[in-house]
């Protein structure tokens, strides 16, 4: 639990970074959006989404984030917490948990091995594992209806999480890490099969893009294997079509 409250206390409770996270996500997400949350955590996201006048549906297979999330937004008739993780099926799957830092636990068995001995990861320690029910996109999409926009934040499983993906998107957004470099290039391919034609990144948690301009997948994929094993994460933006304003412009 003293784990859960450092999350909280880290993510919630700064009125600047709430600011300048809206600020961003309103170049994404419209009032009266459908917005799914896919790794949701502690649902800091959440609150952006809703401040921003969209409905959410969160995914997370902690149930201690869980019954974080319930907590948070259970009186919200417009946020829906699915406990479960998101993948290739829908079936079971086993989550690796990081008790001391749960926000980086995963379904990833490759994650751990590559987080093993790697500078910045030396502390990082997957001491439990339990088993959880999976979900995916598509049956989510089922249930739910298609999301305008999709933030997948799941350490190093989000290669599995698109495979759960045939339906044609306005936009996402994928978590890459500079441990597990090749995953990226994976979801950028598979992006672009299902027809994602413009792609950017952002730098650790900074609510801003990094490049001045939407790219092409192989100039992204290009310039994220360039990136110092220093930057260690951040996200890849990704949109189809010419819907979209730049996050963070009016």
């Amino acid at each position: 639990m003293s784990a859960l409250r450092r999350s909280l206390d880290a993510y919630y409770g700064d009125p600047a970074r709430e600011t300048a996270m809206d600020a961003f996500y309103a170049g994404l997400v419209r009032p009266g959006d459908l917005v799914f949350d896919i790794g949701a955590h502690v649902g800091d996201r959440i609150g952006s989404f809703r401040r921003l006048g969209a409905r959410v549906v969160a995914v997370e297979p902690q149930p201690l984030c869980v019954r974080a999330l319930r907590a948070l937004y259970g009186d919200d008739e417009q946020v829906t917490v699915v406990e479960a993780a998101c993948g290739a099926r829908a079936d079971r799957v086993r989550l690796h948990v990081n008790s001391a830092n749960p926000t980086v636990s995963t379904a990833s068995s490759h994650f751990v091995r590559a987080a093993a001995g790697a500078g910045g990861w030396a502390d990082e320690t997957w001491d439990a594992e339990i088993e959880v029910a999976a979900t995916t996109l598509d049956s989510l999409i089922a249930a739910r209806g298609a999301p305008a926009f999709v933030k997948i934040d799941v350490e190093g499983f989000e290669d599995a999480v698109l495979a759960g993906l045939s339906h044609p998107l306005p936009a996402l957004s994928f978590e890459f890490t500079t441990i597990a470099r090749e995953l990226a290039p994976r979801c950028l391919d598979r992006l672009t099969e299902l027809g994602f034609t413009g792609f950017n990144v952002g730098l650790g948690d900074e609510m801003a893009l990094a490049l001045p301009e939407w790219l092409p997948a192989a100039e992204v994929a290009a310039y994220l294997r360039a990136l110092p094993h220093e930057a260690n994460s951040g996200d890849v933006y990704c949109r189809s079509g010419d819907r979209l304003r730049r996050p963070g412009t009016p």
